[in-house]
């Protein structure tokens, strides 16, 4: 079998899994580039013999982490043999944040919104780098993901290579997009300041009706006062005023 001298980029697909003598491991990279669909993504298996290596897979490493792999690829000696990539080094270029397990009995979040704006972002980007002069390379990388990911969320991960010109760009339009939101007026709150309705709780809670009745019928002209007195009551219910009779109430 013929070992090319290779090296690649991709997530962790899998948690590494330990090989069949000790100070060895095995796992899974996917590789995806930034301008390449799901349907294209390769899946490479990965293994090692260096044991620091492998403890490091074993223990440290987890799905969705991003992986500097480089090593030799084995090619099979036969159309229907395997290949494999027998690393020597591994760089973790990006690592998902820890979280715990998942609970069996805990609802499923709806994370489409989320995934939703993460493709559009990584589009945009994506877009926003191929536009570049001619012969200049990539030298940056934008890594674009959810946070506390698991192996489930490895797809919508997204890896974009810039060129210095290009990221300078991106940092002006950033800070004018800044810019311009500073500028716009605070959005209105969905929900009344506590204090504000605690405030207008209490102007209500000490209002007295008859009082307030017998204000509005003081101010009303004689000829008015029994349409007006029917009115409050439709809005307050039966209302005892003073100087009118109940049968005119």
């Amino acid at each position: 079998m013929e070992r090319i001298p290779f090296a690649l980029t991709g997530y962790l697909g899998t948690a590494a899994a330990p090989g069949d003598t000790v100070g060895t491991a095995s796992w899974r990279l996917i590789s995806s580039p930034a301008d390449c669909t799901a349907e294209e993504e390769a899946v490479i298996p990965c293994t090692t013999s260096v044991p620091d290596l492998a403890h490091t897979l074993l223990t440290e490493c987890q799905p969705g982490d991003l992986l500097r792999v480089t090593g030799h690829l084995t090619l099979p000696g036969s159309a229907d043999g395997g290949f494999r990539l027998d690393a020597d080094t591994v760089e973790v270029l990006w690592g998902v944040p820890l979280s715990g397990p998942p609970q069996d009995d805990a609802p499923a979040d709806d994370h489409s919104a989320r995934n939703r704006a993460i493709l559009a972002l990584a589009e945009a980007l994506t877009g926003f780098a191929y536009e570049r002069t001619p012969g200049e390379q990539p030298d940056i990388r934008i890594i674009i993901g959810p946070v506390g990911i698991n192996e489930l969320d490895v797809a919508h991960c997204h890896s974009i290579d810039v060129t210095t010109a290009r990221t300078h760009q991106l940092a002006d339009a950033v800070d004018a997009m800044r810019a311009t939101l500073d500028s716009q007026p605070p959005p209105l709150a969905d929900g009344l300041d506590p204090q504000t309705l605690a405030d207008l709780t209490d102007l209500f809670e000490g209002l007295d009706l008859t009082e307030l009745t017998q204000a509005v019928l003081d101010a009303t002209r004689p000829e008015d006062r029994l349409a007006v007195t029917r009115a409050l009551d439709d809005m307050f219910g039966d209302i005892p005023v003073a100087g009118i009779e109940d049968t005119d109430q």
